[in-house]
């Protein structure tokens, strides 16, 4: 099981409780080993399958791509951005530890993720590698997660059209989405142009589904469900796939997404089953 290989994985990935500064790394740990889903790295796992990747080599990509997932959570909780006191069922880091150590963990997490994706051999050639960490870099950024973020922050109380919330969603979701399925498959073998298009094409689709279903749950399930403030983004007055279409057609979106991430791998083998299973799961998961 992949996520129970990662569960074991990441501590070793991160710094010990021990180590000084020994209350960051504590709270590194809490935010990192604080259960989730582990979608990201499941999806560099099932990536990884359709390039007939080494799975150690994928174990690195899937926990580098989990640092910076687990950073964004820590920074999009603080009271100066959603402002959140719950996340995976317990308190956020700023409410658990103190707003600075929360700070002071985002911004550890993040090098963090680029030393282990530099100092682990994840590809044939020291190229490719520089290749790999630029397209973790550019998810990350200011044209990726933190840009998507910031147009997320600019949009309260506003109403978008449904191609700006695309927009803002295949940056600020979507981006890191697609790393780690890119990023799992760079880890195999080279993939001809055609099969590469497929799995881009994949991505993003599934990157949008994951917020369509996101935004969906947020209105349908309860915080006790999610394991976060459940109803935050209409009290915050965020514009949301539900807020523009409404419920039903945000769920029909979905499945409409789903049909598209299967189409996109309709001339794969066997070797696209999971990334097929996570298309899935992504859409007909209830929290």
């Amino acid at each position: 099981m992949v996520q129970a290989r990662m569960e074991a994985a990441l501590p070793r990935f991160l710094p010990a409780p021990d180590i000084v500064p020994q209350r960051l790394h504590q709270a590194m740990r809490y935010c990192v080993l604080g259960g989730g889903k582990r979608v990201r790295p499941l999806l560099a796992f099932a990536a990884g399958e359709f390039s007939g990747a080494d799975p150690a080599r994928v174990e690195v990509v899937a926990a580098a791509v989990e640092m910076i997932h687990a950073y964004s959570l820590v920074h999009d909780d603080m009271p100066c951005m959603d402002n959140d006191v719950l996340r995976r069922g317990r308190p956020t880091c700023h409410v658990e530890y103190d707003e600075a150590t929360a700070m002071l963990v985002g911004d550890a997490l993040q090098p963090l993720a680029f030393q282990i994706l530099a100092e682990h051999v994840v590809a044939d050639s020291a190229g490719e590698q520089i290749e790999m960490l630029k397209i973790l870099a550019m998810a990350s950024g200011s044209r990726g997660m933190a840009g998507g973020q910031a147009i997320d922050l600019a949009s309260v109380g506003k109403t978008l059209s449904l191609p700006e919330l695309e927009f803002m969603h295949i940056h600020k979701t979507g981006a890191l989405i697609r790393a780690a399925v890119v990023l799992g498959a760079r880890c195999g073998h080279g993939l001809d142009a055609q099969r590469h298009g497929r799995l881009e094409r994949y991505a993003k689709t599934v990157g949008l589904a994951f917020q369509v279903v996101d935004d969906v749950l947020d209105c349908a399930a309860n915080s006790a469900t999610l394991g976060k403030t459940a109803g935050k983004d209409a009290a915050q007055g965020k514009p949301t796939y539900v807020s523009i279409l409404g419920l039903t057609r945000a769920r029909e979106l979905a499945e409409e997404l789903r049909a598209e991430a299967h189409a996109a791998l309709s001339s794969c083998g066997a070797e696209a089953t999971r990334l097929r299973e996570l298309a899935d799961f992504i859409v007909l998961r209830e929290f």
